[in-house]
């Protein structure tokens, strides 16, 4: 039988490893150019980047690009068409 002075030094051991490579692992990324810092480099610029697909504009596709920033506020209210038919009517 394992005595309870030894299981919590396993126990204690288990769960310190883990949470201590989280906490300082810092930022990963998988592609170099997903990391902003990078951007500019030339490893992140066409053609270099275009032959490998990890361009920043591959990488994020179907998302907004981040290195546009957030996207801006429309000011003006969306105009309506009048001469549309209502949608869904065939």
């Amino acid at each position: 039988m394992i005595s309870d002075k030894k299981l919590f030094w396993s126990l204690f051991v288990i769960l310190f490893i883990p949470l201590t490579l989280a906490f300082f692992a810092g930022d990963r990324f998988r592609y170099p150019c997903q990391d902003p810092k990078n951007w500019d480099k030339e490893i992140c610029q066409k053609p270099l980047c275009d032959v490998t697909r990890t361009c920043p504009e591959h990488i994020f596709k179907g998302q907004r690009d981040p290195r546009l920033g957030p996207p801006q506020a429309n000011s003006q209210p969306a105009q309506t068409c009048q001469a549309c038919p209502p949608q869904g009517a065939k």
